[in-house]
């Protein structure tokens, strides 16, 4: 049996999410001037769903993914892909909370019936222990009544501590409707839910016939190996968050079905694995081998990409741990609070911890860090001041200060070239 190199294998990796292409090649997508909202709503659907953090040292990270693979391109246009001037775009739970594409809605439709049909779930636990029947009605009839609604337009009386984070009632109320999907994300304010019945949010295109439950699973499963490109078995149920125990059966009749095929794949140490590549994903692999595909972009990625949601393929193939350390004690911190990893190429190279100062229009890089054995050849240096360039276009910042760095020769060359 063939045995594919690690270049191999990471190239199809970075081209199943379109981490792949040369900076700047996104502009050849259309005649307009940078990515369109066509091409925003297109590189959602092709890696499947964004995921969705609070965290804003930067702009948060749904909006960095997708800078990740455009460049700069305008963020109204993915908010708009979430309102009614566009709705092609829903949040919904997949991986985790995400912006999904609106073809998939009727994936939501078991989860939202197991939750009303059973009355163990901690929505209806709450009800009755908490005893709100009448805020569920009030909540639904005011938003019936006078429209989409945020938190903040509830009455902001005094309330219990209790479970749920100690939200208040109307908060746990809006978010009991919109599990059970009597509601839907209008939009957002200010990063603030907007509420509203589903029935006015979501559009009449949408295809709403249920898929059973093992229909779902299986949807989910087969596009989460499509979208990794290659993996270990226990990687496909990871990018819907899919228990390895319920996923395995699914991974093997997809297997028998031919659907995925098994390769032999050398891994970032150099040891062989045996390994599942979706069987639409093959050619690429042959193009792959063979060095017709090649890995070309530079970029920085969110802590939380999509590449990174199969547990611990980082290192596998990359020889690259992936950490997020904003929940790490400050003294404790290697890398910084929020940690972006460098790509180059079909290399994870390094990372940085950056701080947008708005009102001064700085973008600082508290820490920057070259892996182990990464040389800031003048390639790499001039790759990542490209790259950097962009990213202060993306954030409106016109000047650029970094405060460590390491190797400290690397900083001093990435600034020169800014």
């Amino acid at each position: 049996m063939t045995t594919y190199p690690n270049s191999a294998l990471r190239a199809v990796a970075l081209r199943t999410v379109n981490l792949h292409t040369a900076n700047g090649a996104e502009s050849t997508l259309s005649e307009a001037e940078g990515p369109t909202r066509d091409t925003v709503y297109q590189t959602v659907e092709q890696i499947g769903c964004v995921q969705i953090d609070t965290l804003h040292v930067v702009r948060r990270s749904q909006y960095l993914v997708l800078w990740s693979r455009l460049g700069a391109y305008d963020p109204a246009d993915f908010d708009a892909l979430q309102s009614a001037a566009d709705r092609r775009l829903f949040e919904g739970w997949q991986h985790a909370a995400c912006i999904i594409p609106l073809t998939e809605y009727r994936c939501q439709m078991p989860h939202q019936r197991s939750l009303r049909e059973h009355p163990s779930s901690w929505y209806h636990r709450w009800l009755t222990e908490n005893g709100h029947p009448e805020t569920i009605q009030m909540v639904r009839e005011r938003i019936r009544r006078e429209g989409a609604l945020k938190v903040s337009d509830f009455e902001r009386g005094d309330h219990p501590a209790g479970a749920w984070w100690n939200w208040r009632p109307a908060k746990v109320a809006l978010e009991y409707l919109y599990a059970f999907g009597d509601l839907m994300i209008a939009g957002r304010d200010k990063f603030q839910r907007i509420y509203d019945l589903t029935e006015r949010v979501l559009p009449g295109w949408v295809d709403t016939t249920e898929p059973t439950i093992a229909e779902r699973d299986r949807f989910w499963v087969e596009r989460g190996a499509k979208v990794l490109g290659v993996c270990l078995p226990r990687h496909a149920g990871d990018y819907t968050w899919m228990k390895v125990t319920k996923s395995r059966p699914i991974v093997e009749a997809l297997v028998k079905d031919g659907i995925l095929l098994p390769i032999t794949g050398q891994l970032a140490d150099g040891k062989t694995a045996e390994l599942l590549i979706h069987r639409d994903n093959l050619l690429l692999l042959e193009q792959a081998a063979d060095g017709t595909l090649k890995a070309e972009r530079t970029t920085f990625l969110s802590p939380f990409d999509n590449l990174f949601w199969a547990a611990r393929r980082d290192e596998m193939l990359w020889g690259f741990h992936q950490s997020l350390e904003c929940y790490v004690p400050a003294p404790k911190r290697v890398y910084g609070y929020f940690s972006l990893p460098i790509l180059h190429k079909d290399r994870l190279v390094g990372r940085l911890d950056p701080k947008l100062e708005r009102k001064e229009g700085l973008l600082r890089i508290k820490s920057l860090h070259l892996e182990p054995g990464v040389k800031p050849d003048e390639e790499l240096v001039n790759d990542v001041a490209a790259a950097m360039r962009d990213f202060m276009k993306f954030h409106e910042a016109k000047e650029l200060a970094i405060e460590r760095s390491e190797p400290a020769a690397f900083g001093k060359k990435l600034l020169k070239g800014i």
